[in-house]
Formats: C-alpha cells, sequence, structure tokens
C-alpha cells in the first residue's frame, strides 16, 4: 500500500500547525496576552475555536461508533439541549464574567462567596479536566495501533497495544504543549481555526466517499432504525404506570427528555463554569461577539453531528455490501463500533484522501488538548500558584509560570491517557462517548449548581454551605448512577443498599441530578453582608 502522499499530507499539516503556533509567541507575552488574548480575538475565530474543543477525537470516532451500532439519529436530539443552554449561557452567565473581569472563572466565585468556594470549584475543575482530556487523549492513537495490526502485525498482544498507544499520545502531547506553552491562547485559537477547517474538509470528502460506495442518500436512509430521530422513551416493562416509564426515560441515553433537560444542563455545565471553554469565550472583544461566537457554535454542531452519525450509518451500509473479516472485534467476538471508521481509513479511502482525514483526526486530538493544556495552567496558576507561592513583579516572570504550568499538565494528562489505553487494551468492548462524558457528570453538578446560586440569587450561599453542597451533590449523583456499587465490585461488594426498582441513570442525566441536589443545598446558606457588599463593588467599573 503507497503511504507516501499520504505523510506528506500529514507532515505539511504538522508543519502548518507548528508555525502557527510558534509564530504567535511574540503576542503572548503578558499575562493578558497569554491567557486571553488581550481579549481582542475576533468573534468567527472564537467560533471556530469553541468547535474544535467540542469536536474532539472521542466525537470522530466515538459519533460514526454510535451512528454504526444504533443506526438512527437519535444522538442529534441531544443538539436542542446544547443549544437552548448556549444561549442562557450568552444570556447570564458571559456578561456576569466580563464585568468582573476574571482570567479565572472561578475568580466570580470568590468575589461572590468567599475564597474556600473559588479554591474547591477550580480544584474541582482542574482534577475532572485531567481526566476527560487525559481520556480523550488516548482516542486518536486507535487509528495507529489499528495500522500497526493491519500493515504489520495482526496478532498484537494487548501489551504491545498499550505500548503502541504510548509511543503516540506521548508524540502528539510534546507537539501541541510546545506550540501552547510558547504561543498561549492566540497560539490555541488560531490553529484551532486551520484545525476545524482541516477537520470539516475530512469530514465532507469522508461523507461524499461513503455516499458514492454505499448506493447513495437512498441507501443511507434505508438502513437508519427506529426511532429514526425523535425518541419519546419507553416505559420499563417490569414496572407499568408512570414510575416505570420514568425509570425507562432515565435508563435511556438519547431520548427528547434527556435532549430539553439533560442535555441543556450538560452544556450549562462545559459552556458557563469549564475554564477550557469560557476561557476562550472571554478572549473575544466584548460579550456580544463572545455570545454570538457562542450560539452559532451550538448551530454549527447540528450539522457536524449529522455528518458524523451519517458516516457512522453509511459504514454499517458499506460493510453489509462488503463484507470484510478483518474488521475489528472485541472480546465478544462482534464487531467494534469505535474502531470501525479508523478501520475503514485505512483499508479503503484512495491515498491523499486517506491522509486528510488521518490529519482531521490529528487536528482534533491537538486542538482539544492544547486548549485543555492552556485553561488548566490558567485556572492553577491564578487560582493556587500565586496564592501559595507568590505572584511575581513582572508580566514575564507571570507567563514563566504560566508555561511551566502548561509543560506540568502535559505530563499529568499523559499519565491518564495511558491509563485509559492500558484499560481499553483490556476492555476493548467499552464505548467511547459514554466515558467521555460519564466524567464530566459525575462532578460537574456540584459546580454548576454553586454557580447558579452565584448568578440567579443575590443572598444565597456561603462558603460553608457550598462545600456541603458540592459533597453531597457528587454523592447524590454517585448513588443514582450507580457507581458506589461499580467501585464496590472492583472489591468484591455489592455497594449501599437499594429500593426495588429504581432506576440507574445515564450519563445525560447525571449533571442535571447533581445541579439540583447541590443548588438545593447551597440556598439554605445565607450569603454574609460583607460579602455582597464586596460582591456589588467588584462588578462596579474601575
Amino acid at each position: 500500500m503507497n503511504l507516501t502522499i499520504d505523510l506528506i499530507v500529514i507532515l505539511c499539516y504538522f508543519g502548518l500547525i507548528m508555525g502557527i503556533g510558534l509564530s504567535q509567541r511574540s503576542k503572548s507575552g503578558s499575562m493578558e496576552g497569554f491567557t486571553l488574548g488581550n481579549r481582542e480575538i475576533a468573534w468567527w475565530a472564537v467560533l471556530a475555536s469553541i468547535l474544535a474543543a467540542e469536536i474532539s477525537a472521542g466525537t470522530f470516532f466515538g459519533a460514526p461508533g454510535e451512528g454504526y451500532a444504533l443506526r438512527n439519529y437519535t444522538y442529534i436530539q441531544l443538539m436542542a439541549g446544547y443549544l437552548l443552554a448556549r444561549v442562557i449561557v450568552s444570556w447570564v452567565f458571559i456578561p456576569a464574567y466580563y464585568r468582573h473581569g476574571v482570567v479565572s472563572v472561578y475568580e466570580f466565585l470568590e468575589a461572590r462567596f468567599g475564597p474556600r468556594t473559588r479554591r474547591w470549584s477550580s480544584a474541582l475543575f482542574l482534577v475532572t479536566r485531567v481526566l476527560a482530556s487525559g481520556t480523550r487523549l488516548w482516542v486518536p492513537t486507535v487509528l495507529l495501533v489499528l495500522a500497526w495490526r493491519l500493515f504489520v502485525n495482526p496478532a498484537v498482544t494487548p501489551m504491545q497495544e498499550f505500548w503502541l498507544y504510548a509511543a503516540a499520545l506521548v508524540a502528539i502531547t510534546v507537539l501541541t504543549s510546545i506550540y501552547t506553552a510558547l504561543g498561549g491562547i492566540r497560539a490555541v485559537i488560531w490553529t484551532d481555526v486551520i484545525q476545524v477547517c482541516i477537520l470539516f474538509s475530512a469530514l465532507g470528502f469522508a461523507l461524499w466517499y461513503l455516499v458514492g460506495q454505499s448506493g447513495g442518500w437512498n441507501g443511507l436512509w434505508a438502513a437508519v432504525e427506529e426511532p429514526r430521530v425523535i425518541d419519546w422513551g419507553k416505559p420499563d416493562a417490569d414496572y407499568p404506570g408512570w414510575f416505570g416509564w420514568v425509570k425507562g426515560v432515565l435508563e435511556t441515553e438519547y431520548t427528547v427528555w434527556a435532549a430539553f433537560l439533560g442535555s441543556t444542563f450538560v452544556t450549562l455545565a462545559t459552556h458557563g463554569t469549564d475554564q477550557d471553554m469560557v476561557q476562550r469565550m472571554l478572549t473575544a472583544k466584548n460579550k456580544t461577539q463572545s455570545a454570538k461566537a457562542t450560539i452559532l457554535s451550538g448551530v454549527a454542531d447540528i450539522p457536524v453531528n449529522f455528518m458524523v452519525l451519517s458516516i457512522g450509518i453509511l459504514l454499517y451500509v458499506y460493510f453489509q455490501k462488503n463484507v470484510d473479516p478483518d474488521l475489528p472485534k472485541n472480546l465478544k467476538g462482534t464487531i467494534d463500533s469505535s474502531q470501525v471508521f479508523p478501520f475503514f481509513i485505512l483499508n479503503v479511502m484512495p491515498a491523499g484522501l486517506r491522509g486528510l482525514v488521518i490529519a482531521g483526526v490529528l487536528a482534533t486530538a491537538m486542538g482539544s488538548l492544547s486548549t485543555a493544556l492552556n485553561s488548566l495552567a490558567t485556572s492553577y496558576v491564578r487560582d493556587f500558584h500565586f496564592r501559595w507561592f507568590g505572584e511575581p513583579d513582572t508580566e514575564k516572570g507571570k507567563v514563566r509560570v504560566l508555561r511551566m504550568g502548561t509543560v506540568m499538565f502535559a505530563f499529568f494528562l499523559i499519565a491518564v491517557a495511558l491509563g485509559t489505553a492500558w484499560v481499553k487494551a483490556h476492555n476493548p468492548s467499552l464505548r467511547i462517548i459514554p466515558i467521555i462524558l460519564g466524567i464530566f457528570g459525575y462532578t460537574y453538578g456540584s459546580l454548576l449548581g454553586v454557580f447558579m446560586v452565584g448568578l440567579f440569587t443575590k443572598t444565597r450561599g456561603n462558603d460553608l454551605g457550598n462545600g456541603i453542597a458540592m459533597l453531597v451533590g457528587f454523592l447524590f449523583v454517585a448513588y443514582f448512577s450507580g457507581l458506589d456499587t461499580d467501585v464496590a465490585g472492583l472489591f468484591g461488594g455489592h455497594g449501599l443498599p437499594r429500593p426495588t426498582g429504581m432506576p440507574v441513570i445515564e450519563f445525560p442525566w447525571r449533571i442535571l441530578f447533581g445541579t439540583v441536589a447541590t443548588f438545593g443545598i447551597a440556598v439554605l446558606f445565607r450569603t454574609p453582608p460583607h460579602q455582597v457588599h464586596e460582591c456589588y463593588l467588584a462588578q462596579q467599573p474601575k
């Protein structure tokens, strides 16, 4: 198989990204420049950067895997909540952050409640983001392992798989951390613009090619199974009446109710309280341009997800017509849906186009990784390092600390990715999307609940009450999602006792449950009058 053209395409991509990233170094010599691009980034570039962060390699492979496995578009239902949440974020969250002039979004919580709420929330973000981004970092390395199986050694052992994963993710992380550490948020955003263009080209060409190979659009639609787009949920057959219906809805991943309730709260958390996403929104020139970029990114998500799900369904059609015994299988002997798209890229796509799609995979990985590194370093340095070790007197000193923080978190992300690669190598049947979204579900409800108390009330919540509420929110979600049972099972236990028939909620519902529990506890505590006054002063023009 001639891979020369593909290698040229991939090397050109790497050269372009590194060149653009490093060119931004001269404009990132101050704290404001490194973290927020001096708040002068064009709204359309912010929009592209938001899309680059959302469309990770997990989406690139995971969503086609969902399309292949489910053969419908019910996943798109979640886009309704994603768009609704963006409107709320643009109307409530972003204006508050601009009024307070925050760099780390958790500075708002200190102004509203006190320093402990800020540190707890920032620590929760740091831990969750390292776990989630480290998990995503593993995903694009699937392509390398599959290529090794196909072209070098088909009998790869789990241990060999692990070392292949390790080599690929270390290489991607090192390259990305170089331009992120030197170029700051400007390097992140302008490389994201290029990466989104490559990503859309890759997806468009992949869809076009598959439509031609799988019987056209009629072949696609004929393969779609009910429910095709809208799923109202089905009751649990063992529990008649309203309880059985509610139980069935909560235990189903993609329904209308998950779209308008569950996914709305998921996006409120990821786009309103996550430093990774909010930081790029705050690089826009003003709140109006930030809101435009945020809302339009939600609109753009719909065709993107339609494309990736269509690719998954067309892959099913293609391999029904062109049976290939070498399709990757899991330990149960069934097709591994998460590896069907990578297999198709390597085996079927023509040279050049194959290289473009591989570059698209790398683009999604490097785009989400660069933003994670920048936001993790910003949050850690602003919320902890300067408080512990003092703030340097010069802008050059502050930026040096931020760059060191970027490198430090690169090591943390590699460690998590290696752990994920180890687990996946020994459990090939694991699905990608639920793993990635599930990590946020356990903790971001607590984070969103505290932010909502701060944004929607003026005199409720304080440092002590918020800490209690966040802990209750996490425990509430852990219990209702069955996390206690899963953890206990690893040690031969059974978890906490449960009432007969109690639902085990799926990942779209976890943040909603955590938010309600956290908010309900936090509002029971009153904000001290002096803190209310300090928050008022913090919002006044300087």
